[in-house]
């Protein structure tokens, strides 16, 4: 590819670690409706995915629809814990000062919904960096790991696949930067993550923020 001008930020777990805490309640009630993989299995299925590819296979696991208010009473739930405390994923300032100085774009794309990207980037200090350019599977027909939202994403910036890196950490994020053609970097700080899974999926595989500039090229 050539030198990235635009970098796509995940928001949890990329941005803010906001994960274990969200996938612990997105599984209690998951398993509340009587699905029937563990809460490990919660974890790793549920990761990165947007609420729609979450909804779809919770229903054809358990054989029957989900009440129409049950992703807005997830998300509320989960909302009101994230309104108190948010921490941002550690040494993320540093990349985001060194995208800043190097001249490249930046954006948010997660499959979240609007009020927790905004509420996330606001509660870490970089609602200024990112200004409005935060986009939200909500936006487009297909979550992750389709490849639309980071087409949606670039598209939106005045860019392309080729000029694009993604910054992921869930296997559906990074099988959709893939998807879309474009260069993604995996972060694996978080124990929980299957940096094996990313790095097959396609991800050039990190443990470190800090190291993450010299690896885009800035």
């Amino acid at each position: 590819m050539t030198n990235p001008s635009l970098v796509i930020f995940d928001c949890d777990g990329v941005l803010v670690d906001s994960e274990p805490v969200a996938g612990a309640m997105f599984s209690e009630f998951v398993r509340a409706e009587g699905y029937s993989g563990s809460h490990e299995d919660c974890l790793v299925t549920f990761r990165g995915r947007s609420m729609v590819s979450a909804v779809e296979i919770i229903e054809a696991d358990i054989g029957r629809a989900l009440g129409d208010d049950w992703p807005e009473r997830v998300e509320e739930a989960v909302m009101a814990v994230f309104l108190e405390a948010l921490d941002p994923i550690e040494h993320i300032h540093h990349v985001t000062d060194a995208v800043r100085r190097a001249g490249l774009a930046s954006c948010v794309a997660s499959s979240s919904r609007m009020p927790h990207i905004v509420n996330s980037v606001t509660k870490i200090g970089l609602v200024d960096h990112f200004s409005e350019n935060l986009f939200s599977a909500s936006m487009v027909e297909n979550g992750k790991p389709a490849p639309d939202l980071f087409l949606h994403a670039a598209r939106s910036m005045g860019e392309g696949p080729a000029t694009s890196v993604v910054i992921e950490d869930s296997l559906p994020g990074v099988q959709a930067g893939i998807a879309a053609g474009m260069k993604v970097f995996g972060y694996a700080g978080d124990p929980q993550t299957n940096a094996q899974a990313l790095t097959n999926a396609g991800a050039i595989v990190f443990d470190d923020m800090r190291k993450l500039p010299a690896l885009i090229g800035i």
